[in-house]
Protein backbone atom coordinates (compact mmCIF):
# COMPACT_ATOMS: atom_id res chain seq x y z
CA UNK A 1 0.00 0.00 0.00
CA UNK A 2 1.19 3.37 -0.95
CA UNK A 3 1.70 5.65 2.10
CA UNK A 4 0.48 9.52 1.06
CA UNK A 5 0.62 10.24 4.81
CA UNK A 6 4.04 10.57 4.69
CA UNK A 7 4.45 14.00 1.80
CA UNK A 8 1.82 15.54 4.77
CA UNK A 9 3.06 14.91 8.21
CA UNK A 10 2.86 17.93 9.96
CA UNK A 11 6.29 20.11 10.68
CA UNK A 12 8.47 18.21 13.05
CA UNK A 13 6.31 14.71 13.11
CA UNK A 14 9.00 12.16 12.19
CA UNK A 15 8.41 9.34 9.97
CA UNK A 16 9.59 6.68 12.54
CA UNK A 17 11.02 6.46 16.30
CA UNK A 18 13.95 5.11 18.10
CA UNK A 19 12.37 2.24 20.17
CA UNK A 20 15.60 1.78 22.15
CA UNK A 21 15.37 5.36 23.33
CA UNK A 22 15.19 3.66 26.86
CA UNK A 23 15.33 0.06 27.35
CA UNK A 24 12.14 0.28 29.97
CA UNK A 25 9.33 1.91 31.20
CA UNK A 26 11.90 2.01 34.66
CA UNK A 27 14.59 4.22 32.76
CA UNK A 28 11.87 6.12 31.53
CA UNK A 29 10.64 7.49 34.47
CA UNK A 30 14.29 7.62 36.44
CA UNK A 31 15.37 9.90 33.70
CA UNK A 32 11.99 12.27 34.26
CA UNK A 33 11.87 11.94 38.01
CA UNK A 34 15.69 13.36 38.28
CA UNK A 35 15.00 15.88 35.43
CA UNK A 36 11.96 17.49 37.01
CA UNK A 37 12.19 16.42 40.42
CA UNK A 38 10.34 19.63 42.09
CA UNK A 39 7.86 19.74 39.51
CA UNK A 40 4.15 18.54 40.10
CA UNK A 41 4.00 15.05 38.12
CA UNK A 42 -0.21 14.19 39.59
CA UNK A 43 -2.77 16.09 41.37
CA UNK A 44 -5.77 15.42 42.74
CA UNK A 45 -8.73 16.85 45.43
CA UNK A 46 -6.19 19.96 45.88
CA UNK A 47 -3.23 17.39 46.72
CA UNK A 48 0.41 17.69 44.78
CA UNK A 49 2.54 14.75 44.25
CA UNK A 50 5.92 15.85 42.92
CA UNK A 51 8.38 14.05 40.60
CA UNK A 52 10.46 13.65 43.47
CA UNK A 53 7.85 12.37 46.22
CA UNK A 54 6.72 10.16 43.36
CA UNK A 55 9.97 8.53 43.34
CA UNK A 56 10.15 8.45 46.65
CA UNK A 57 6.94 6.69 47.25
CA UNK A 58 7.07 4.74 44.12
CA UNK A 59 10.68 2.85 45.64
CA UNK A 60 9.08 2.53 48.92
CA UNK A 61 6.03 0.36 47.67
CA UNK A 62 8.71 -1.35 45.45
CA UNK A 63 10.94 -1.91 48.23
CA UNK A 64 7.86 -3.46 50.05
CA UNK A 65 6.69 -5.84 47.40
CA UNK A 66 10.12 -7.26 46.90
CA UNK A 67 10.99 -7.33 50.82
CA UNK A 68 7.96 -8.11 53.13
CA UNK A 69 5.50 -9.70 50.45
CA UNK A 70 8.67 -11.47 48.86
CA UNK A 71 7.38 -11.00 45.16
CA UNK A 72 9.64 -11.89 42.61
CA UNK A 73 10.44 -10.57 39.34
CA UNK A 74 7.72 -11.82 36.63
CA UNK A 75 5.12 -11.85 39.19
CA UNK A 76 1.67 -10.44 38.50
CA UNK A 77 0.20 -7.49 40.67
CA UNK A 78 -3.33 -6.25 40.29
CA UNK A 79 -4.38 -2.31 41.11
CA UNK A 80 -7.95 -1.90 41.63
CA UNK A 81 -8.75 1.62 41.67
CA UNK A 82 -10.84 4.82 39.86
CA UNK A 83 -8.46 8.04 39.10
CA UNK A 84 -6.36 8.90 42.77
CA UNK A 85 -3.10 9.28 43.85
CA UNK A 86 -2.25 5.82 44.96
CA UNK A 87 -2.21 4.55 41.22
CA UNK A 88 0.59 6.31 39.80
CA UNK A 89 2.49 5.66 43.10
CA UNK A 90 1.93 1.81 42.93
CA UNK A 91 1.96 1.66 39.00
CA UNK A 92 5.44 2.76 39.07
CA UNK A 93 6.40 0.70 42.18
CA UNK A 94 4.91 -2.49 40.55
CA UNK A 95 7.20 -1.60 37.38
CA UNK A 96 10.21 -0.47 39.32
CA UNK A 97 10.43 -4.00 41.25
CA UNK A 98 10.21 -5.57 37.58
CA UNK A 99 6.73 -7.12 37.90
CA UNK A 100 3.73 -6.93 35.89
CA UNK A 101 0.47 -4.52 36.15
CA UNK A 102 -2.57 -6.23 35.54
CA UNK A 103 -5.25 -3.45 35.70
CA UNK A 104 -8.40 -3.86 36.90
CA UNK A 105 -12.51 -2.19 36.32
CA UNK A 106 -13.44 -1.42 39.84
CA UNK A 107 -16.86 -1.64 38.95
CA UNK A 108 -16.41 -5.66 38.06
CA UNK A 109 -18.60 -7.97 39.09
CA UNK A 110 -17.48 -10.68 41.22
CA UNK A 111 -17.57 -12.82 38.46
CA UNK A 112 -15.57 -10.87 36.18
CA UNK A 113 -13.19 -10.01 38.80
CA UNK A 114 -12.55 -13.66 39.54
CA UNK A 115 -12.00 -14.72 36.03
CA UNK A 116 -9.67 -11.85 35.45
CA UNK A 117 -7.20 -12.80 38.85
CA UNK A 118 -7.44 -16.26 37.90
CA UNK A 119 -6.52 -16.21 34.89
CA UNK A 120 -3.72 -13.71 35.17
CA UNK A 121 -2.43 -15.31 38.50
CA UNK A 122 -1.93 -11.95 40.16
CA UNK A 123 -0.38 -12.69 43.78
CA UNK A 124 -1.11 -9.48 45.11
CA UNK A 125 -4.04 -6.98 44.68
CA UNK A 126 -4.41 -3.23 45.40
CA UNK A 127 -7.92 -2.06 46.35
CA UNK A 128 -9.62 1.12 47.02
CA UNK A 129 -12.10 0.44 49.47
CA UNK A 130 -14.74 1.06 47.91
CA UNK A 131 -14.66 -1.90 46.19
CA UNK A 132 -13.44 -3.95 48.78
CA UNK A 133 -16.50 -5.97 49.00
CA UNK A 134 -16.53 -6.98 45.45
CA UNK A 135 -12.99 -8.77 46.51
CA UNK A 136 -14.25 -10.16 49.53
CA UNK A 137 -17.00 -12.21 47.64
CA UNK A 138 -13.75 -13.91 45.37
CA UNK A 139 -10.68 -13.67 46.93
CA UNK A 140 -10.61 -17.26 48.38
CA UNK A 141 -10.96 -18.55 45.14
CA UNK A 142 -8.23 -16.65 43.43
CA UNK A 143 -4.07 -16.78 43.70
CA UNK A 144 -4.34 -13.50 45.97
CA UNK A 145 -2.39 -14.06 48.74
CA UNK A 146 -2.09 -10.08 49.95
CA UNK A 147 -4.43 -7.61 49.70
CA UNK A 148 -3.65 -3.56 49.85
CA UNK A 149 -6.34 -1.57 50.66
CA UNK A 150 -6.70 2.18 50.36
CA UNK A 151 -9.02 5.11 51.16
CA UNK A 152 -10.01 7.92 48.82
CA UNK A 153 -8.65 10.29 50.91
CA UNK A 154 -5.47 8.26 52.05
CA UNK A 155 -2.70 10.51 50.52
CA UNK A 156 -4.20 13.88 51.07
CA UNK A 157 -3.22 16.37 53.92
CA UNK A 158 -4.21 14.83 57.53
CA UNK A 159 -6.90 17.09 58.29
CA UNK A 160 -8.46 17.17 54.29
CA UNK A 161 -7.45 13.13 54.76
CA UNK A 162 -9.88 12.53 57.58
CA UNK A 163 -12.67 14.01 55.78
CA UNK A 164 -13.08 12.93 52.85
CA UNK A 165 -12.76 9.28 54.16
CA UNK A 166 -15.74 10.01 56.43
CA UNK A 167 -17.38 11.58 53.79
CA UNK A 168 -17.02 9.06 51.38
CA UNK A 169 -17.59 6.10 53.47
CA UNK A 170 -20.66 7.63 56.64
CA UNK A 171 -22.22 10.56 54.41
CA UNK A 172 -22.13 8.97 50.58
CA UNK A 173 -22.54 5.98 52.06
CA UNK A 174 -20.03 4.66 49.01
CA UNK A 175 -18.37 2.04 51.45
CA UNK A 176 -20.54 -1.54 51.58
CA UNK A 177 -19.15 -3.27 54.72
CA UNK A 178 -16.77 -5.49 54.21
CA UNK A 179 -14.48 -8.49 56.34
CA UNK A 180 -10.70 -8.33 54.95
CA UNK A 181 -9.02 -9.07 57.86
CA UNK A 182 -5.59 -9.71 56.47
CA UNK A 183 -5.41 -6.80 54.22
CA UNK A 184 -2.99 -4.43 54.36
CA UNK A 185 -2.88 -0.15 54.56
CA UNK A 186 -1.38 0.88 51.85
CA UNK A 187 -0.30 4.54 54.19
CA UNK A 188 1.41 1.71 56.17
CA UNK A 189 3.23 -0.41 53.15
CA UNK A 190 4.76 2.89 52.41
CA UNK A 191 5.87 3.51 55.99
CA UNK A 192 7.48 0.48 56.22
CA UNK A 193 8.86 0.21 52.52
CA UNK A 194 10.75 3.37 52.86
CA UNK A 195 12.45 1.22 56.10
CA UNK A 196 13.50 -1.36 53.34
CA UNK A 197 15.90 -1.55 50.65
CA UNK A 198 15.07 -1.64 47.35
CA UNK A 199 17.29 -3.74 44.70
CA UNK A 200 16.48 -2.64 40.90
CA UNK A 201 16.29 -6.12 38.66
CA UNK A 202 17.04 -6.17 35.21
CA UNK A 203 14.33 -5.26 33.43
CA UNK A 204 14.60 -6.17 29.38
CA UNK A 205 12.55 -4.45 26.70
CA UNK A 206 10.91 -7.96 26.05
CA UNK A 207 9.83 -8.29 29.93
CA UNK A 208 6.18 -7.88 30.38
CA UNK A 209 5.03 -4.18 31.98
CA UNK A 210 1.09 -4.80 31.35
CA UNK A 211 -1.36 -7.85 31.52
CA UNK A 212 -3.95 -5.12 29.82
CA UNK A 213 -7.11 -7.31 29.64
CA UNK A 214 -9.90 -7.11 26.61
CA UNK A 215 -12.27 -9.40 24.61
CA UNK A 216 -9.41 -8.91 21.42
CA UNK A 217 -12.11 -9.83 18.82
CA UNK A 218 -14.57 -11.82 20.57
CA UNK A 219 -15.13 -13.82 23.39
CA UNK A 220 -14.01 -13.93 27.41
CA UNK A 221 -11.50 -11.83 28.58
CA UNK A 222 -7.63 -12.13 27.73
CA UNK A 223 -4.50 -10.28 28.74
CA UNK A 224 -2.45 -8.54 26.02
CA UNK A 225 1.41 -9.10 26.77
CA UNK A 226 2.62 -5.17 26.71
CA UNK A 227 6.44 -5.73 27.18
CA UNK A 228 8.21 -2.31 28.14
CA UNK A 229 9.13 -2.07 24.54
CA UNK A 230 5.29 -2.43 23.04
CA UNK A 231 4.80 0.94 25.08
CA UNK A 232 7.47 2.80 25.03
CA UNK A 233 7.36 2.97 21.52
CA UNK A 234 3.81 3.52 22.05
CA UNK A 235 4.83 6.33 24.71
CA UNK A 236 7.39 7.57 21.59
CA UNK A 237 4.76 7.45 18.41
CA UNK A 238 2.24 9.48 20.76
CA UNK A 239 5.40 11.89 21.36
CA UNK A 240 6.66 12.16 18.03
CA UNK A 241 3.05 13.07 16.83
CA UNK A 242 2.46 16.13 19.64
CA UNK A 243 5.32 16.80 20.65
CA UNK A 244 5.77 19.93 17.86
CA UNK A 245 2.66 21.79 20.30
CA UNK A 246 3.86 20.49 23.37
CA UNK A 247 6.49 21.99 26.28
CA UNK A 248 8.29 19.72 28.26
CA UNK A 249 7.81 20.73 31.57
CA UNK A 250 4.98 23.16 30.95
CA UNK A 251 1.77 21.06 30.47
CA UNK A 252 -0.95 20.30 32.57
CA UNK A 253 -3.43 17.28 31.12
CA UNK A 254 -6.64 16.78 32.63
CA UNK A 255 -6.97 12.67 32.98
CA UNK A 256 -10.79 12.26 33.63
CA UNK A 257 -10.65 8.46 31.58
CA UNK A 258 -9.55 5.65 34.43
CA UNK A 259 -6.00 5.18 34.33
CA UNK A 260 -6.61 1.56 34.46
CA UNK A 261 -7.60 1.82 30.40
CA UNK A 262 -5.03 1.32 27.70
CA UNK A 263 -6.02 5.18 26.55
CA UNK A 264 -5.60 7.20 29.41
CA UNK A 265 -2.57 4.74 30.68
CA UNK A 266 -0.37 5.71 27.73
CA UNK A 267 -1.73 9.08 26.43
CA UNK A 268 -1.99 10.58 29.87
CA UNK A 269 -0.14 9.22 32.69
CA UNK A 270 2.62 7.58 30.31
CA UNK A 271 3.37 10.26 27.82
CA UNK A 272 2.94 13.30 30.23
CA UNK A 273 5.19 11.62 32.66
CA UNK A 274 7.86 11.53 30.17
CA UNK A 275 7.44 14.79 29.15
CA UNK A 276 7.71 16.15 32.56
CA UNK A 277 4.20 17.12 32.72
CA UNK A 278 1.91 17.73 35.54
CA UNK A 279 -1.53 15.38 35.61
CA UNK A 280 -4.88 16.33 36.98
CA UNK A 281 -6.55 13.55 37.77
CA UNK A 282 -10.66 13.47 37.94
CA UNK A 283 -11.42 10.81 40.46
CA UNK A 284 -15.35 10.65 39.31
CA UNK A 285 -16.08 12.42 35.60
CA UNK A 286 -19.65 11.64 36.00
CA UNK A 287 -20.62 14.08 38.20
CA UNK A 288 -20.23 16.74 35.45
CA UNK A 289 -20.72 19.73 38.23
CA UNK A 290 -18.01 19.01 40.03
CA UNK A 291 -15.84 18.18 37.16
CA UNK A 292 -16.16 21.44 35.89
CA UNK A 293 -15.26 23.30 39.25
CA UNK A 294 -12.24 21.44 39.68
CA UNK A 295 -11.25 22.46 36.30
CA UNK A 296 -11.95 25.77 36.93
CA UNK A 297 -9.36 26.36 39.38
CA UNK A 298 -6.28 25.27 36.95
CA UNK A 299 -5.30 26.30 33.87
CA UNK A 300 -5.46 23.37 31.88
CA UNK A 301 -3.82 22.91 28.62
CA UNK A 302 -4.66 19.42 27.11
CA UNK A 303 -7.72 17.67 28.21
CA UNK A 304 -8.48 14.10 26.61
CA UNK A 305 -11.47 11.80 26.99
CA UNK A 306 -14.45 10.05 25.21
CA UNK A 307 -17.17 11.40 22.80
CA UNK A 308 -19.78 11.35 25.52
CA UNK A 309 -17.54 12.98 28.13
CA UNK A 310 -17.29 15.93 25.45
CA UNK A 311 -20.60 15.69 24.86
CA UNK A 312 -21.56 16.30 28.50
CA UNK A 313 -18.92 19.14 28.84
CA UNK A 314 -20.09 20.95 26.33
CA UNK A 315 -24.14 20.89 27.30
CA UNK A 316 -23.08 21.80 31.13
CA UNK A 317 -23.83 25.80 30.79
CA UNK A 318 -20.84 26.38 33.75
CA UNK A 319 -18.25 24.29 31.26
CA UNK A 320 -18.97 27.17 28.57
CA UNK A 321 -17.55 30.20 30.91
CA UNK A 322 -14.65 28.48 31.95
CA UNK A 323 -11.13 29.96 30.72
CA UNK A 324 -9.75 28.13 27.49
CA UNK A 325 -7.10 30.27 26.71
CA UNK A 326 -4.49 27.98 27.74
CA UNK A 327 -5.85 24.76 26.29
CA UNK A 328 -3.91 23.89 23.37
CA UNK A 329 -4.60 20.08 22.41
CA UNK A 330 -7.49 18.04 22.89
CA UNK A 331 -7.63 14.33 21.68
CA UNK A 332 -10.66 12.53 21.33
CA UNK A 333 -10.11 7.99 21.55
CA UNK A 334 -12.10 4.86 22.61
CA UNK A 335 -15.05 5.38 20.83
CA UNK A 336 -15.57 7.24 17.51
CA UNK A 337 -15.89 11.19 17.89
CA UNK A 338 -19.21 12.41 16.68
CA UNK A 339 -18.75 15.71 14.05
CA UNK A 340 -21.42 17.83 15.88
CA UNK A 341 -19.34 17.01 19.23
CA UNK A 342 -16.40 18.33 17.68
CA UNK A 343 -17.85 21.27 15.76
CA UNK A 344 -19.25 22.46 19.11
CA UNK A 345 -16.03 21.87 21.16
CA UNK A 346 -13.65 24.14 18.54
CA UNK A 347 -16.85 26.71 19.13
CA UNK A 348 -16.81 26.79 22.69
CA UNK A 349 -12.85 26.13 23.60
CA UNK A 350 -11.81 27.22 20.16
CA UNK A 351 -9.40 24.22 20.43
CA UNK A 352 -9.50 21.56 17.84
CA UNK A 353 -10.97 18.00 18.87
CA UNK A 354 -8.57 15.47 17.18
CA UNK A 355 -9.77 11.85 17.29
CA UNK A 356 -7.45 9.01 17.25
CA UNK A 357 -7.64 5.34 17.11
CA UNK A 358 -6.34 2.07 18.95
CA UNK A 359 -6.55 -1.10 20.11
CA UNK A 360 -5.49 -2.54 23.48
CA UNK A 361 -3.30 -4.80 21.51
CA UNK A 362 -1.31 -1.89 20.32
CA UNK A 363 -0.63 -0.04 23.79
CA UNK A 364 -3.16 1.28 22.24
CA UNK A 365 -2.22 3.68 19.34
CA UNK A 366 -2.22 3.13 15.73
CA UNK A 367 -3.35 6.61 14.41
CA UNK A 368 -3.89 10.21 15.35
CA UNK A 369 -4.91 13.22 13.53
CA UNK A 370 -2.58 15.56 12.85
CA UNK A 371 -2.19 18.41 15.34
CA UNK A 372 -2.63 20.65 12.49
CA UNK A 373 -5.79 19.69 11.33
CA UNK A 374 -7.97 22.45 10.08
CA UNK A 375 -10.97 21.21 12.16
CA UNK A 376 -13.49 18.01 11.83
CA UNK A 377 -12.72 15.55 8.72
CA UNK A 378 -14.41 12.57 9.86
CA UNK A 379 -10.86 10.56 9.71
CA UNK A 380 -8.82 8.64 12.21
CA UNK A 381 -6.08 10.30 10.84
CA UNK A 382 -2.73 9.14 9.77
CA UNK A 383 -0.92 6.72 11.02
CA UNK A 384 1.56 6.87 14.73
CA UNK A 385 5.08 7.19 13.62
CA UNK A 386 6.71 3.84 12.96
CA UNK A 387 3.61 2.41 12.61
CA UNK A 388 2.15 0.82 9.06
CA UNK A 389 -1.16 -0.25 7.90
CA UNK A 390 -2.57 -2.11 5.95
CA UNK A 391 -6.64 -2.59 4.18
CA UNK A 392 -7.19 -6.47 3.35
CA UNK A 393 -10.21 -7.60 1.99
CA UNK A 394 -11.96 -11.33 3.22
CA UNK A 395 -8.82 -13.31 1.67
CA UNK A 396 -6.03 -11.50 3.23
CA UNK A 397 -5.16 -9.69 0.13
CA UNK A 398 -4.04 -5.65 0.11
CA UNK A 399 -6.38 -3.39 -1.29
CA UNK A 400 -5.61 -0.43 -3.20
CA UNK A 401 -6.48 3.13 -1.63
CA UNK A 402 -10.16 3.79 -1.56
CA UNK A 403 -11.44 0.36 -1.09
CA UNK A 404 -12.55 -0.79 2.30
CA UNK A 405 -11.49 -3.66 3.97
CA UNK A 406 -10.27 -4.85 7.47
CA UNK A 407 -7.16 -3.15 9.22
CA UNK A 408 -3.97 -4.58 9.92
CA UNK A 409 -1.63 -3.06 12.18
CA UNK A 410 2.42 -3.62 12.35
CA UNK A 411 4.85 -1.50 14.21
CA UNK A 412 6.91 -1.62 17.60
CA UNK A 413 3.69 -1.35 19.70
CA UNK A 414 1.82 -4.38 18.78
CA UNK A 415 1.72 -6.67 21.76
CA UNK A 416 3.65 -9.96 22.43
CA UNK A 417 0.51 -12.01 22.07
CA UNK A 418 -2.62 -12.94 24.34
CA UNK A 419 -1.20 -14.37 28.16
CA UNK A 420 -1.43 -18.14 27.88
CA UNK A 421 -3.55 -17.95 25.13
CA UNK A 422 -1.52 -19.38 21.70
CA UNK A 423 -4.43 -20.03 19.93
CA UNK A 424 -5.85 -16.48 20.59
CA UNK A 425 -2.91 -14.94 19.24
CA UNK A 426 -2.86 -16.80 15.99
CA UNK A 427 -6.36 -15.34 15.35
CA UNK A 428 -5.01 -11.90 15.53
CA UNK A 429 -1.15 -11.93 14.28
CA UNK A 430 -0.23 -13.40 11.93
CA UNK A 431 3.38 -14.92 10.95
CA UNK A 432 4.87 -11.67 9.97
CA UNK A 433 3.50 -9.66 13.40
CA UNK A 434 0.60 -8.08 11.33
CA UNK A 435 -2.32 -7.67 13.97
CA UNK A 436 -6.03 -7.71 12.55
CA UNK A 437 -7.71 -5.54 14.42
CA UNK A 438 -11.36 -6.77 13.52
CA UNK A 439 -12.32 -3.08 12.13
CA UNK A 440 -13.36 -1.84 8.49
CA UNK A 441 -11.40 1.24 7.27
CA UNK A 442 -10.14 2.67 4.18
CA UNK A 443 -7.72 5.23 3.34
CA UNK A 444 -8.35 8.60 1.05
CA UNK A 445 -5.95 9.95 -1.22
CA UNK A 446 -4.15 12.06 1.56
CA UNK A 447 -3.50 9.10 3.78
CA UNK A 448 -6.07 10.16 6.06
CA UNK A 449 -8.03 6.54 7.87
CA UNK A 450 -11.53 6.07 8.22
CA UNK A 451 -13.43 3.31 10.54
CA UNK A 452 -16.67 2.30 8.68
CA UNK A 453 -17.65 -0.94 10.27
CA UNK A 454 -16.68 -3.69 13.13
CA UNK A 455 -15.95 -6.82 11.50
CA UNK A 456 -17.37 -8.42 14.91
CA UNK A 457 -20.37 -8.11 16.64
CA UNK A 458 -18.57 -6.05 19.32
CA UNK A 459 -20.14 -3.25 20.73
CA UNK A 460 -19.45 -0.01 21.87
CA UNK A 461 -20.62 1.42 25.04
CA UNK A 462 -18.90 4.83 25.91
CA UNK A 463 -15.42 3.91 25.15
CA UNK A 464 -15.71 0.11 26.82
CA UNK A 465 -15.53 -3.37 24.19
CA UNK A 466 -18.83 -5.37 25.24
CA UNK A 467 -18.91 -8.55 23.61
CA UNK A 468 -21.90 -10.28 22.65
CA UNK A 469 -21.15 -13.47 24.10
CA UNK A 470 -20.73 -12.48 27.66
CA UNK A 471 -23.80 -10.82 27.53
CA UNK A 472 -25.72 -13.96 26.23
CA UNK A 473 -23.98 -16.44 28.66
CA UNK A 474 -25.55 -14.38 31.76
CA UNK A 475 -28.62 -13.93 30.11
CA UNK A 476 -29.02 -17.40 29.72
CA UNK A 477 -28.50 -18.55 33.13
CA UNK A 478 -32.00 -17.35 34.14
CA UNK A 479 -34.14 -20.19 34.44
CA UNK A 480 -36.88 -18.87 32.24
CA UNK A 481 -34.49 -17.84 29.31
CA UNK A 482 -34.77 -20.62 26.00
CA UNK A 483 -32.53 -18.15 24.23
CA UNK A 484 -31.14 -15.29 23.97
CA UNK A 485 -29.09 -12.63 21.41
CA UNK A 486 -27.00 -9.59 22.67
CA UNK A 487 -26.62 -6.57 19.69
CA UNK A 488 -25.56 -2.92 19.49
CA UNK A 489 -28.00 -0.41 19.20
CA UNK A 490 -27.34 3.36 18.23
CA UNK A 491 -27.42 5.93 21.73
CA UNK A 492 -27.47 9.34 22.28
CA UNK A 493 -25.80 8.86 25.08
CA UNK A 494 -23.32 6.32 25.17
CA UNK A 495 -22.70 6.04 21.23
CA UNK A 496 -24.39 2.50 21.38
CA UNK A 497 -26.23 0.64 23.99
CA UNK A 498 -26.80 -3.31 24.56
CA UNK A 499 -29.77 -4.60 23.00
CA UNK A 500 -31.02 -8.21 23.80
CA UNK A 501 -33.62 -10.21 22.00
CA UNK A 502 -35.25 -13.21 24.52
CA UNK A 503 -36.96 -16.12 23.61
CA UNK A 504 -38.47 -17.36 27.02
CA UNK A 505 -40.50 -20.72 28.35
CA UNK A 506 -42.63 -18.51 30.92
CA UNK A 507 -45.15 -15.10 30.07
CA UNK A 508 -44.73 -14.18 33.19
CA UNK A 509 -40.82 -13.27 32.59
CA UNK A 510 -40.41 -9.39 32.64
CA UNK A 511 -37.98 -7.34 31.14
CA UNK A 512 -37.19 -5.87 34.88
CA UNK A 513 -36.80 -9.26 35.85
CA UNK A 514 -33.89 -9.83 33.13
CA UNK A 515 -32.58 -6.38 33.99
CA UNK A 516 -32.02 -7.31 37.57
CA UNK A 517 -30.41 -10.26 36.91
CA UNK A 518 -27.99 -9.06 34.50
CA UNK A 519 -26.76 -6.38 37.52
CA UNK A 520 -25.64 -9.05 39.49
CA UNK A 521 -23.01 -10.38 37.28
CA UNK A 522 -22.33 -7.51 34.83
CA UNK A 523 -20.56 -3.95 35.20
CA UNK A 524 -23.01 -1.63 34.39
CA UNK A 525 -22.35 -0.21 31.13
CA UNK A 526 -22.42 -3.92 30.15
CA UNK A 527 -26.08 -4.23 30.93
CA UNK A 528 -28.61 -4.26 28.46
CA UNK A 529 -30.58 -1.04 27.95
CA UNK A 530 -33.31 -2.64 26.02
CA UNK A 531 -35.31 -5.98 25.89
CA UNK A 532 -37.51 -7.80 23.13
CA UNK A 533 -39.39 -10.59 23.80
CA UNK A 534 -39.68 -13.21 20.75
CA UNK A 535 -41.00 -16.60 19.78
CA UNK A 536 -38.14 -17.63 17.80
CA UNK A 537 -35.23 -15.83 16.47
CA UNK A 538 -33.54 -15.34 12.89
CA UNK A 539 -31.05 -18.96 12.48
CA UNK A 540 -29.00 -19.68 9.65
CA UNK A 541 -29.49 -23.20 8.28
CA UNK A 542 -27.08 -24.81 10.46
CA UNK A 543 -28.85 -23.28 13.52
CA UNK A 544 -26.16 -19.98 14.09
CA UNK A 545 -28.46 -16.97 15.34
CA UNK A 546 -28.12 -14.01 12.70
CA UNK A 547 -27.05 -11.17 15.24
CA UNK A 548 -26.70 -9.41 11.81
CA UNK A 549 -30.33 -9.54 10.94
CA UNK A 550 -31.50 -8.50 14.45
CA UNK A 551 -29.44 -5.65 14.49
CA UNK A 552 -30.56 -4.11 11.33
CA UNK A 553 -34.12 -4.45 12.64
CA UNK A 554 -33.53 -3.01 15.71
CA UNK A 555 -31.36 0.25 13.77
CA UNK A 556 -34.39 0.66 11.73
CA UNK A 557 -36.32 1.31 14.97
CA UNK A 558 -34.05 3.34 16.48
CA UNK A 559 -34.12 5.85 12.85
Amino acid sequence: MNQPWLNNLPEGVPANINSNQYSSLVEMFEKSVNKYADQPAFVSMGATVTYRKLEERSRAFAAYLQNELGLKKGDRVALMMPNTLQYPIALFGVLRAGMTVVNVNPLYTPRELKHQLNDSGAKTIVVVSNFAKTLETVVNETPIKSVIITGLGDLLSPPKRTIVNFVVKYVKKLVPKYHLPQALPFRQVLSKGRRQQYVKPEISSDDIAFLQYTGGTTGLSKGGMLSHSNVVSNVLQASGAYSPILKDGKELVVTALPLYHIFALTVNCLLFIEKGCNNLLITNPRDIPAFVSELSKYPFTVLTGVNTLFNALINDEAFKRLDFSKLGLSIGGGMAVQRAVAEKWQNITKSRLLEGYGLTEASPLVTCCPYDLDGYNGSIGYPAPGTDIQIRDAEGQVLPQGESGEIFVKGPQVMQGYWQNEEATKDVIDENGWLATGDIGYMDEKGFFYIVDRKKDMILVSGFNVFPNEIEDVVALHPKVIEVAAVGVPNEASGEAVKIFVVANSDKLTEKDLIKHCRVHLTGYKIPKFVEFRKELPKTNVGKILRRELRDEANKQVS
